[in-house]
């Protein structure tokens, strides 16, 4: 495993973490605690030693199965979690719908002695503001605050995980982070979604500050568990994407296709392995977070560079290739 630091921190972090809400929630994860439980410290033996979470997922139940699993190595693993939804106001979320966010000063500090207590530790190594837009990082009271709990030893680093969905509104909070406070942020970012890495980027590099990456995989197109006949539940996030015939056409049809122009990658390598390396080919990037539902996939993804890594000319053929839309105009169906 290689291990990196998240640049404006102190955190040296797995290149591959985890992130624990496909083990910690029910969002199309799994279902079964003493599985997620095995997962966990599985995935701590491979050498993943960053482990992501929320305290939204599960009303804090995949921080607790975080502990459950591996809090007899505390010392050994870097935790990141999240707060900013009022999940003592409203404790049940609705569908795909928001919580409605408290950034104040006061909530901060009950969402981080929560988070303490359910994860059984003193300190959190890394806590991000979850989903915030621009009001909230403008808050020089909740960043004052979060900069005392850091003296006072309780968080170690702090910075943003933005979200929920991709959008780019988000290239905004990004850059507004890094800029006014200095705090690395957490993006969606892959072969087919790149749009916030090539606006926080440039920006992370010039301020010295890091990014983690999710959703690698493309909600499943990069790592070969979506094919042409997957169907999805409605609690599954991807539910809505293929709701119509047009919406399922432009994310999995299409999709599928650029999966195809992409096959070149996986001499040597998965097409899965491939896609992390893609990621981490940009050298801001400490860490990404694949969804992980199975040892297999687990092993597949922390195992990424025992795979023939990916050269600096694969990665242009791929950047030509996203440059044209993957030729998806001109290729016949």
């Amino acid at each position: 495993m290689e291990y990196r630091t998240l640049a404006g921190t102190d955190l040296t972090i797995s290149a591959v973490g985890f992130g624990v809400w496909t083990v910690g929630t029910t969002w199309w994860g799994i279902k079964d605690r003493q599985v997620g439980i095995r997962l966990l410290r599985e995935a701590f033996d491979l050498g993943i030693t960053f482990f992501d979470t929320a305290d939204t997922y599960a009303a804090g139940e995949a921080e607790t199965i975080l502990h459950d699993a591996l809090g007899e190595v505390r010392d050994r693993i870097v935790i990141g979690t999240k707060f900013g939804y009022d999940i003592y106001n409203y404790p049940e979320s609705h569908g795909q719908r928001e919580r409605p966010h408290d950034w104040s000063p006061s909530y901060m500090r009950k969402a981080l002695e929560g988070s303490l207590r359910r994860l059984g530790t003193d300190y959190v190594d890394y806590y991000q503001l979850h989903n915030p837009r621009l009001d909230a990082i403008a808050r020089d009271d909740l960043w004052e605050e979060l900069e005392r709990a850091k003296r006072e030893g309780l968080i170690r680093a702090y910075g943003v995980a933005l979200g929920p969905a991709l959008d780019l509104r988000q290239v905004d909070e990004g850059v507004a982070a890094i800029e006014r406070r200095g705090a690395p942020p957490q993006i969606i970012y892959n072969i087919f979604e790149q749009e916030l890495g090539r606006a926080i980027f440039p920006v992370a590099r010039a301020h010295g500050v890091g990014v983690l990456v999710r959703v690698p995989h493309a909600s499943g197109l990069l790592d070969g568990t979506v094919k042409p006949t997957t169907t999805f539940e409605p609690g599954d996030h991807r539910f809505w994407r293929v709701t119509t015939d047009e919406r399922r056409k432009a994310w999995l049809e299409d999709g599928l296709r650029k999966v195809e122009r992409l096959r070149f990658l996986t001499e040597g390598r998965t097409l899965g392995q491939a896609a992390i390396q893609f990621v981490l080919h940009e050298p801001c990037v400490a860490s990404v977070l694949p969804n992980i539902y199975d040892s297999a996939q687990l092993r597949e993804f922390a195992c990424y560079d025992q795979a023939r890594l990916l050269s600096d000319d694969e990665y242009q053929q791929v950047q030509a290739l996203a440059a044209r839309n993957f030729d998806l105009e001109t290729a016949t169906p």
